[in-house]
């Protein structure tokens, strides 16, 4: 029945399924249509200003910085000035439609080099993976590194058009073009510009150091392999393998929640002084940002921690203990001994960590795992335990379970890691070939089972998520189709200062959300190119010098460097298929609603004013915008439909699959899972 399991979860977690997961997961996060959305009125915002800039002109240079403009070019005409945000803005649309179709080129060939990592880690010997596998790695690196470039030559041109906006409002500012609560006003949206920009700032440095984090975390893995090996007593490999299976899924874990960190929002609109600062501290993190990294670690060792405390199971018959198989009479220990030994190993991990709710749910398992662990070693020996005291260990071991479960959970909803994962290749190998072997856990159904509800559960907050995104996304696009046809109403007469300044807050602020994606682009690529330095510079590192132990394990360190390598290479090309994703819908969407507009707006730049074709061109673009945000909107519709077809699909696919070889757990066993999975998921 075991392995049965393991092979039906293997088949449900193939690298498609898996691609697939983790864009359904991804999905409010990484949403290109919510950030398209703004595109539209950006370029018809621009459309206006060319047409204002026609109009009466006057200087703002009155009282220029001490250092001089770094951005604006003619102070002396702020018609000169708007015509420069236009063909900025121009340049920007430009710049960003070519180098998401070359993103989407170079994407699309990675899954054909995962495929060749995986024949070479599957098929080749040593000296194959040795000489082969840095060249496939080396070819996915190299996309990624390209596409770094072309993500940040997009960025750059979007923070231009917003460095010139702002520049041309502060000039505004310090000219005393305003007075009372509209220069409040002025001084509130250049604030949370700044804010914005520093929080961007402080994302891509947490990036930075939770790439750091992976290198480490690796070389712990490995550290934490060769002990847990060198300790383990011979003929104990089966728990040996649990234990193995949970480093694999902390490793897996801490590159899921670095991709986690860059799908996450940066930023909140707010309206008031003190909002401002309110949206500051949630862009740094309430607990400071310091801590993001420790936190993610901490999070990424939920799935150990169950594992762990499910290898317990193995000496748990029912309602009693098989004290026979707990105690080894050759080594004359208790084989819980290994437990202990790995849940003290975690709690010495943590302790360095900064303090944080997280850590003390860890700290906390792990203390009452070793409490159960020194209990079973008591009365190990002798096996002579009261019928009491073996219910009280069984009930507390129950509690531990359940308590790991809402942690797992929680973790799960944090890091946004998908809930069913593979097991990678060799172990699997391994497990498979184990003829009339038991499955490394003996609770395999029960597990199952906690899985499927754990995917119920997750995959419904993913929807609830995506559904409040698009409602919040069909409210933005109210408010910019109202300030649109504001602005369209104006006569030339009645288009005063303030309303061109309005129209240039709403421009920033529209260009502001479109670049915020560009700079979580950037972010992908960079994280894809560092995993694979990391694979190539640690793992493979480990794999080329390691020494065969003396002692003949069947899974040796060989293999785990292999499986290392494989969740490497696996989360590359994962995000790689996601940001393929992203890349397809920008530019399917760029190609039938933006680009003919930005033509018309270079076109509406280079036209005379004065003559009749100007009007002409200017109604055209007004109308191709209407035209482009209709569309758009169309489109997330149609994407959210989608998505509760994909998200519905695989859950049936898991619940149909699995459900029809797995035997019925106890009502009480069923109500214990769904609590613990509610109880992380609402955390």
């Amino acid at each position: 029945m075991a392995s049965e399991i393991v092979k039906k979860t293997q088949s449900l977690t193939t690298a498609k399924d898996m691609r697939e997961s983790t864009q359904l997961i991804m999905k409010p996060y990484a949403n290109w249509e919510e950030y398209l959305t703004p595109a539209p009125l950006s370029i018809a915002i621009m459309g206006e200003l060319v047409f204002i800039s026609s109009t009466k002109d006057f200087s703002i240079s009155a009282n220029p910085p001490r250092d001089g403009y770094k951005y604006i070019k003619y102070p002396e005409s702020f018609r000169a000035c708007l015509m420069q945000v236009c063909n900025s803005g121009w340049w920007a649309f430009n710049v960003a439609h070519k180098s998401m179709d070359q993103i989407r080129l170079h994407t699309s060939t990675v899954p054909d080099y995962m495929k060749t990592v995986v024949k070479i880690l599957f098929q080749g010997s040593d000296e194959v993976v040795e000489a082969h596998l840095p060249d496939q790695l080396e070819n996915i690196r190299a996309i990624a590194d390209e596409c770094v470039e072309l993500a940040n030559a997009a960025e750059e041109k979007f923070t231009d058009v917003i460095n010139i906006i702002q520049e041309l409002l502060e000039a505004c500012v310090n000219a005393k073009y305003f007075y009372g609560e509209e220069l409040k006003k002025i001084e509130r949206k250049l604030e949370e510009s700044k804010l914005r920009k520093q929080s961007a700032e402080e994302k891509k440095q947490r990036s930075e150091k939770m790439m750091e984090s992976v290198g480490k975390q690796l070389n712990e893995a490995q550290e934490s392999y060769n002990k847990a090996m060198d300790s383990l007593p011979s003929g104990w490999e089966m728990i040996g393998m649990d234990l193995v299976g949970g480093l694999s899924d902390c490793v897996t874990g801490v590159l899921n929640a670095v991709t986690s960190l860059v799908t996450q929002p940066v930023k909140q609109m707010c309206d008031g002084a003190r909002e401002v600062k309110g949206t500051y501290d949630d862009l740094r993190g309430r607990g400071g940002a310091e801590n993001y990294i420790d936190i993610i670690s901490i999070y990424s060792r939920s799935g150990e921690i169950l594992k762990i405390a499910d290898s317990i199971a193995q000496f748990i018959q029912g309602e009693d203990i098989d004290w026979k198989k707990l105690y080894d009479q050759k080594e004359k220990q208790p084989q819980s001994k290994v437990v202990s030994e790995q849940f003290q190993r975690i709690q010495d991990t943590l302790k360095s960590l900064a303090d944080s709710k997280p850590k003390e749910q860890a700290l906390s398992l792990c203390q009452k795992g070793n409490n159960i662990c020194q209990q079973l070693a008591e009365y190990a020996p002798t096996g002579q335990c009261s019928k009491e005291k073996t219910e009280e260990i069984i009930t507390d071991w129950k509690k531990l379970i359940n308590l790991a479960r809402a942690f797992d959970c929680e973790s799960k909803n944090a890091t946004n890691s998908p809930s069913i994962t593979p097991k990678p290749p060799m172990m699997y190998k391994q497990e498979s070939e184990g003829s009339g072997k038991k499955s490394a856990s003996q609770r395999a159904s029960e597990n199952a089972h906690f899985r499927i509800e754990q995917s119920r559960a997750q995959l419904d907050k993913t929807r609830e998520t995506y559904e409040k995104c698009v409602e919040k996304m069909e409210e933005s696009q109210k408010e910019l189709t109202e300030i649109l046809i504001t602005m369209r109403n104006c006569e030339v007469k009645e288009i005063d200062f303030n309303t061109t300044i309005k129209m240039l807050v709403k421009g920033m602020d529209a260009m502001g959300r479109v670049k915020e994606q560009w700079e979580k682009m950037v972010r992908f690529f960079q994280m894809v190119s560092n995993i694979v330095k990391v694979s190539m510079s640690k793992t493979l590192h480990n794999f080329v010098t390691t020494a065969e132990k003396t002692k003949t394990l069947s899974y040796n360190a060989k293999l785990f460097s292999k499986d290392l390598l494989y969740n490497q290479a696996f989360q590359a090309s994962n995000i790689a298929s996601l940001v393929h994703m992203i890349s397809e819908t920008y530019t399917d969407v760029s190609n039938k609603y933006l680009m003919d507009r930005v033509s018309s707006l270079g076109k509406l730049m280079a036209m005379d004013a004065s003559k009749k074709e100007f009007e002409l061109e200017r109604r055209q673009l007004q109308n191709g915008c209407d035209e482009a945000q209709r569309g758009i909107l169309q489109l997330v519709l149609k994407n959210k439909k989608a998505f509760e077809r994909s998200a519905d699909t695989r859950l049936k696919k898991i619940e149909g699959e699995l459900l029809a070889i797995l035997p019925a757990v106890s009502p009480e066993e069923t109500k214990a899972i769904k609590e613990a999975v509610q109880a992380g998921f609402t955390e």
